[in-house]
């Protein structure tokens, strides 16, 4: 699935084209992904035109002049494609691209047409609309942490959120009522950097290395997102190339090879949990 670096290429990448264009040619071809599209999806876009893209967690936040917020999740294989652009609006809608492609408009802006489809081979992504005053208590959103790149995350936070906790430190991280948006990989890589076990309960780890954790959570999503993401299956950014940050995983993925951590002999081994696979180097990450 799709984690919070890969979700924020894509916003980078569909920024340029959408913010300050008008949707034309909205067009539907299915009822439903994970969830029903919402009611008059195709009437209320239409028109609309874009004034900002946002990112919450793992959502696109698509802000339109009509009052209303497009919500995007990308699921497992959900994404965006962004067409070449021509000059002066297409005349009738462009036909569907590939048997997976679920729903697709045209941005228009300054006298060109950008076609834009979104495609969902496994559809476990989904769309909402809301008003946009109301994002933020919607149910989807109501719950989150604050953003791990924002400034409510801190040290601080963690040792309020983790204080006589006794789950362990990796699920506790990836409870997004604790952190928005982070997830498995980078909860395995922000660990192994600040060389604290993940099996460690998240009550026992000090305030000093909660506050190291903190800023290595940032240095490794930003260089994440510097990297266009990870692509291990289908993730893939609005221009259709794929990311490259997992040619950069410490431990990730890496089980049974040898630590990259200077003078230290460790193997990187892989545990389960909370149903998730954990990779840690046992001779870095002490409990």
């Amino acid at each position: 699935m799709p984690e919070l670096p890969e979700v924020e290429t894509v916003r980078r990448g569909l920024e340029p084209v959408l913010v300050g264009a008008a949707l034309t040619h909205v067009r539907q071809n299915r009822p439903d992904l994970r969830f029903p599209f919402p009611e008059r999806f195709v009437e209320r876009l239409s028109g609309a035109v874009v004034e900002r893209i946002d990112r919450r967690a793992k959502y696109l936040l698509t802000a339109l002049s009509t009052g209303e917020t497009w919500v995007t999740h990308l699921g497992m294989t959900g994404r965006f494609t962004v067409d070449g652009e021509q000059l002066g609006e297409f005349e009738e809608p462009a036909p569907i691209s590939g048997k997976h492609e679920h729903m697709s408009l045209c941005a228009l802006r300054d006298g060109a047409a950008t076609r834009i489809g979104f495609a969902d081979a496994r559809r476990f992504g989904f769309m909402g609309l809301m008003a946009t005053e109301a994002v933020d208590s919607h149910p989807w959103f109501a719950g989150l942490g604050p953003e791990p790149l924002g400034n409510g995350f801190s040290g601080a936070h963690l040792a309020e959120a983790f204080d006589g906790k006794k789950q362990n430190i990796k699920v506790s991280l990836l409870d997004q009522r604790t952190v928005a948006g982070l997830g498995n990989i980078y909860v395995c890589e922000a660990l192994y950097r600040a060389r604290i076990s993940p099996r460690i309960a998240a009550g026992k780890v000090s305030r000093p290395r909660l506050e190291r954790l903190a800023v290595v959570v940032r240095e490794v999503l930003n260089d994440a997102i510097a990297a266009g993401g990870s692509t291990l299956r289908d993730f893939a950014n609005a221009d259709g190339g794929h990311g490259y940050f997992q040619h950069r995983f410490d431990v990730y993925g890496r089980e049974g090879q040898p630590c990259l951590g200077e003078d230290c002999s460790g193997v990187v081994r892989r545990i389960v949990q909370g149903g998730r696979s954990t990779f840690y180097c046992p001779g870095c990450q002490r409990r």
